[in-house]
């Protein structure tokens, strides 16, 4: 099995050496593709540097977001299985095997890697979970999933499911429209718990109460608009 590792990288010099090494050290055979999304703090500047092996770098000129990104990199994808990670040390590449298994053991299409299953993770934003809690509680609503984490950044999909569905959002919309798209096609989907490391907005957290709105916003669009 190749996994196709999709890493979205915007302003993420700090942290994206630690992420592609734990990557690389993750033991699959592995496709891994790098956007960077209109960096200005040497993101750009690192990738250009990188010569790892089976490493592909792809650049927006300008940001673009987050969607956008992993559109760019399910494009040049070949592997079977494509996971989305992001390059801010908040999912932890260590936890493929427990992401993957659903998907080895072919039960699975599609797995989400809920942070609140039980997975150790940093204490952090009573707010954003109660936010978090009432976005996946609409789109349970309109997709009849009973998701626990639909606005995770850990999925993994068989490499078919992009060949049946576009992705349209450009930001962090790509969460509820990827849920809205494989829930109507009747894929079938699991939930595994993930540790989680979140970090605060002075360690460069990027989502706002702005991007929950449009996430609402989001679900409704890809639920009763869109078919």
């Amino acid at each position: 099995m190749l996994l196709s590792i999709i890493i979205p990288a915007f302003n993420e010099a700090d942290f994206l050496p630690e992420v592609i090494r734990r990557v690389v050290e993750a033991p699959y055979d592995k496709d891994i593709i790098i956007i960077d999304d209109g960096s200005s703090d040497g993101t750009r500047e690192y990738l250009k540097g990188l010569a790892l092996e089976g490493i592909k770098v792809m650049v927006h000129e300008k940001n673009m977001g987050k969607g956008a990104a992993i559109r760019t990199g399910i494009a040049v994808a070949t592997g079977d299985v494509v996971i989305v990670q992001d390059a801010d040390l908040e999912y932890d590449p260590r936890d493929y095997p427990i992401l993957l298994e659903p998907i080895i053991q072919g039960k699975a299409d599609v797995v989400y890697g809920s942070r609140f299953l039980g997975g150790p993770h940093r204490v952090l934003f009573f707010w954003h979970s109660v936010g978090n809690s009432f976005i996946t509680l609409i789109s349970n609503m309109f997709t009849d999933l009973n998701l626990t984490d639909m606005e995770t950044g850990y999925k993994a999909f068989r490499k078919k499911v992009f060949e049946a569905i576009t992705i349209e959002s450009n930001r962090f919309g790509f969460e509820p429209e990827i849920t809205a798209k494989v829930a109507k096609k009747g894929f079938r989907i699991y939930e595994v718990p993930i540790s989680y490391s979140g970090r605060s907005y002075q360690e460069g957290k990027k989502i706002t109460w702005k991007d929950g709105v449009m996430a609402l916003f989001t679900v409704l669009k890809y639920n009763l608009f869109r078919r």
